[in-house]
């Protein structure tokens, strides 16, 4: 885990009796910053302006230091949004004197967060830290609301898993002044959350997201590229699996590759980076002269764990990642998974993550993918939350009155359900649900999800297929997948939360356009997840680059028009748009099809195939001892599943995600601080002291 941490206003006795662990020190003073972790040099970047003026960039960042100076100057005046119009993906320390700005990206996939400590603020790019420094215990209301809600900030607020340590939402900045004080403040215009703005035409905007893309892109090609060092072993702040990489010399080849596996989102990453001028990547083993300009591509092939509708549909994957994988530019390699790589299996190896996300049960076949991939792989995660249009979207339709937008789309979900004279009801339900949505007020809708909440879970309706789960989204709130399962207690706590932000009198400046509110919570919470993603899955001397969830591309997104993001297909449309532009014509056939089937199975594969150890897991869970679930309901819900029962594998999954991080953090020892001129080995960064 990379993290930056500092403080403001803090008090001199304090601050200099404890600094971070193997923190390398940017700059000091009475509000220092540290870089801890295994950064390497082109991930920092310090930009001096006049007098006390200081920038500090991390991660990749396409702008020249000229730039970054006068983004500094107009981030002193006020325009805090010029620190993060660059191209890449970074975080941004700006410090003005005594004053300090931190702006949080707009996915929320490069996070800030802030707790009070020693009369001041202290921050950082990791929550564990804040709370190892403040000793602050589990909040175990964030995680209920976490479970019940997580599509919703509405009940999760600006909280962390640990009391008192707070996030800044996406699209904020933080902004500490001398004594201590500090505010949280907007740098996006939020016109658009109140009024439509008008939408550009559907070839101006897909121009805007090609840009974007390639420049995010060449951002990570055009960074220098360093060789893995082959140092003589294990280093404090490693994880259990990471010290084993360690021990058995495992390396990933240098150079750029990218992620075949998961469908046009990744494909049109490898192929935008084949064909931009330079030298992509090195294939690792073979010969660099031969193959400088190849960049590796990997596919995973888990084909023989599936069966039915969704092996026919992987093969169909596979079959056109290997034609893409023709390319004379690209190195295709298929990885073969087995069991273990299922998701579910594999649960005791893997690091401590900083927060529990859902990707924490599919970690152990994502690392196996990974491992064969390049030190900087390209994937396509969070294409489908910046550029799918979510259901919420049709209401936003019905407000501008172009309603015909609505019939593709409805016509597509008739579809779906399979025939049959119910299908033809179906455009008539849609736009009646989405009409009923666009009509509801934010706090009557907000009321409504508290009272589902309070319902027994037996009458709580469970989304049926596309159709039901696109009606279930046309609200301004809704339970997740998991919140069948947790007791009555915890959902009454949240649906508490719920009910006092409807009462509050900000309730309606919160309100702005249904569609644009539930797709911005949606993308913030796959965001946050694809942060737990990359250090669930982090190899040493790897860098994970998920260009899709850069500020610059996220903009570029949100510009395309609602009317073109509801129709069938979208995504695909966009992106095969965008490789038309950059010269990628010649495509494979079925190229763009989805693979949510696929996903599902892969699901109940993992859950059949693993549901023993699930079910001991859950013999004495910790969120039973937390009052969250009752364990022998939960190992009912697994044995079911397993069984093929259609239960909701998503909401299993999200319960066993948070039981298997919990369990981590107990068994964690050490701190992520230490005092000054002592360094305690067992002190960690990150992962589990084995």
């Amino acid at each position: 885990m990379r993290w930056l941490v500092g403080w403001s206003g803090a008090s001199a006795s304090a601050a200099r009796d404890i600094q971070p662990l193997g923190a390398q020190l940017l700059w000091d003073g009475p509000d220092p910053l540290w870089a801890v972790g295994d950064w390497r040099p082109d991930e920092i970047r310090l930009v001096y302006g006049d007098g006390d003026t200081h920038l500090a960039v991390f991660g990749y960042c396409g702008a020249d230091d000229a730039t970054l100076r006068r983004a500094l100057v107009s981030a002193r005046a006020g325009a805090l949004r010029q620190l993060t119009t660059w191209p890449g993906s970074y975080t941004a320390v700006a410090r003005f004197g005594r004053r300090t700005v931190i702006p949080a990206d707009l996915a929320g996939n490069r996070p800030v967060f802030h707790t009070d400590w020693a009369g001041g603020t202290a921050y950082a790019t990791a929550a564990l830290p804040l709370a190892d420094l403040t000793e602050a215990q589990l909040d175990v209301g964030h995680l209920a609301a976490l479970l019940a809600c997580p599509e919703s900030p509405e009940a999760i607020g600006d909280g962390t898993p640990y009391d008192g340590v707070s996030r800044v939402p996406p699209g904020h900045a933080l902004l500490l002044r001398e004594g201590g004080s500090r505010d949280i403040s907007d740098y996006e215009p939020t016109q658009s959350l109140v009024v439509a703005a008008p939408p550009l035409e559907r070839e101006a905007a897909v121009a805007g997201v090609r840009e974007a893309l390639v420049e995010a892109v060449r951002t990570r090609l055009a960074a220098p590229r360093h060789a893995p060092a082959r140092d003589a072993g294990p280093v404090p702040g490693m994880g259990p699996a990471d010290r084993r990489a360690a021990r058995s010399g495992r390396e990933p080849a240098p150079g750029v590759g990218a992620d075949l596996s998961g469908g046009s989102a990744s494909a049109t990453l490898a192929l935008l980076a084949a064909g931009l001028p330079g030298m992509p990547g090195t294939v690792y083993g073979t010969g660099a002269t031969q193959a400088g300009e190849r960049l590796l591509a990997v596919t995973f092939n888990d084909l023989p764990q599936l069966a039915g509708p969704a092996a026919g549909a992987r093969a169909s994957e596979l079959e056109r990642a290997r034609a893409i994988g023709e390319n004379p530019r690209l190195h295709h390699v298929v990885v073969a998974g087995g069991d273990d790589a299922l998701p579910f299996g594999d649960l005791e190896s893997g690091p401590l993550t900083d927060e529990p996300g859902p990707s924490l049960v599919g970690a152990a076949g994502h690392r196996h993918r990974l491992s064969a991939g390049s030190a900087d792989h390209l994937i396509g995660n969070g294409a489908r939350e910046v550029l799918d249009a979510h259901p919420a979207r049709l209401a936003d339709l019905v407000l501008d009155r172009r309603r015909r937008h609505l019939l593709r789309p409805a016509t597509a979900l008739a579809k779906a359900t399979g025939g049959g004279g119910r299908s033809v009801l179906v455009p008539f339900t849609v736009y009646r649900a989405a009409r009923r949505l666009a009509r509801t007020p934010y706090h009557e809708g907000l009321s409504s999800a508290a009272v589902l909440l309070r319902q027994p879970p037996e009458e709580s309706p469970l989304a049926d297929g596309a159709l039901g789960a696109s009606l279930a989204a046309l609200a301004w709130c809704r339970p997740g997948p998991a919140a069948r399962w947790l007791t009555g207690e915890a959902l009454a706590e949240v649906s508490i939360r719920l009910d006092a932000v409807a009462a509050s009198p900000r309730s309606a400046m919160m309100a702005g356009r249904p569609g644009v509110r539930r797709a911005r919570a949606v993308l913030a919470r796959h965001a946050a997840d694809q942060r737990v993603f990359e250090q669930a899955t982090e190899l040493r001397h790897q860098r994970l680059h998920a260009p899709f969830y850069d500020n610059q591309v996220v903009r570029a997104c949100q510009a395309l028009p609602e009317s073109v993001r509801v129709q069938p297909g979208a995504r695909a449309d966009v992106l095969r748009a965008v490789l038309d532009g950059a010269g990628v014509r010649d495509l494979p056939p079925g190229w763009g099809a989805t693979g949510a089937t696929a996903h599902h199975e892969t699901l109940r594969a993992g859950l059949t195939a693993h549901v023993g150890p699930l079910v001991d897991l859950f013999d004495a869970p910790l969120l039973a001892d937390a009052g969250l679930v009752e364990a022998r309901v939960v190992r009912k819900a697994l044995r079911a599943a397993s069984q093929g029962e259609p239960l909701a594998l998503d909401g299993l999954a999200e319960l066993v995600s948070v039981e298997l991080w919990l369990r981590r953090l107990l068994l964690r020892r050490g701190s992520c601080w230490t005092a000054e001129g002592h360094h305690d080995p067992r002190a960690v960064t990150s992962g589990v002291t084995p």
